[in-house]
């Protein structure tokens, strides 16, 4: 059967895929648009599965709220520039959409949901954007948070950095304040009470290594490392923090001029913990060509 530019343009509106592609997929398939269709997808899997190792530490953080509850959720790419993708903004923003409508528990259920907009799961539409734009993209992970009496905001810092609050006792713009300090200054917990005693302990070991340095008398180093110890709890805490908007206050002290208490916060940044791979520019160009290369049936 020959293979016609209204056939190609149909498989290329119905998959998404790059317009050879589906010519070729057309004449591999004699023509058969709905095979054509399958081969693109068993294709696509291909890709992604290859491209599976390659490390994605860049993508974008989506915050959605929706009543009382609220979704924050990192999608992963290789580059920046692919996070800049419609493509790929796109599909980040209905896997938030997904998860505030289904609720998932992990990652794995996620996967096997349909897509928010789209007749396919999000693993399937995962599978084909990978084939489409030739990155490894991946959904790493997600929280979703549902009010329990107070007021949920969320923020977001570019696409890089997201943050969601819940404020007892305050309103909107209160709790839009809290976590546009919370993307700023990155605590660690809401306050002293909720900071690890293990993370105590080490900064101790650490300030107690330090001061006996100093050669002072024994009394004096635990005056110390007492003082230092209240700074590093002040530092990592957020209502010990200098509000960012009125450095001449903490956040505890707003919050309690409102009369208000954090309930909670979330705070998501792209790549943190991911180990990033440095490679050579040159190197890097020279592989994807060799891929490339190979993909298209040549000779690496």
């Amino acid at each position: 059967m020959q293979v016609t530019a209204a056939m190609v343009k149909e498989v290329r509106e119905r998959s998404g895929a790059a317009m050879m592609e589906c010519k070729k997929a057309l004449v591999e398939t004699e023509g058969d648009v709905e095979s054509a269709l399958d081969h693109l997808r068993k294709s696509g899997a291909a890709k992604a599965a290859k491209k599976a190792g390659r490390v994605a530490a860049e993508g974008a953080i989506i915050a959605l709220v929706e009543g009382d509850v609220g979704v924050v959720v990192e999608v992963n790419s290789e580059t920046d520039f692919v996070a800049n993708d419609d493509n790929f903004k796109a599909f980040a923003n209905a896997v938030a959409a997904t998860i505030l409508a289904e609720r998932p528990h992990d990652v794995g259920a996620l996967s096997e949901l349909n897509l928010s907009g789209s007749g396919d799961t999000v693993e399937n539409a995962r599978t084909q954007l990978v084939a489409k734009i030739g990155e490894n993209i991946s959904v790493r992970r997600f929280s979703v948070v549902e009010a329990s009496g107070g007021t949920l905001a969320a923020y977001l810092h570019g696409n890089r950095i997201g943050v969601m609050t819940e404020v007892g006792g305050g309103d909107e713009g209160l709790a839009k304040d809290i976590a546009m300090h919370v993307a700023a200054s990155s605590p660690v917990c809401v306050a002293e009470s909720d900071v690890p005693q293990e993370l105590v302990q080490k900064e101790k070991e650490i300030q107690v290594a330090q001061a006996e340095q100093s050669g002072k008398p024994a009394d004096i180093i635990e005056k110390m490392v007492s003082g230092r110890i209240r700074k590093f709890i002040a530092e990592i805490t957020l209502t010990g923090q200098p509000f960012v908007k009125d450095p001449d206050k903490t956040v505890g002290q707003l919050l309690k001029d409102n009369g208000a208490t954090v309930n909670s916060f979330i705070r998501y940044e792209v790549g943190a913990g991911i180990e990033k791979k440095e490679d050579n520019f040159a190197e890097e160009v020279m592989a994807q060509a060799r891929a490339a290369n190979q993909d298209n049936g040549g000779d690496a």
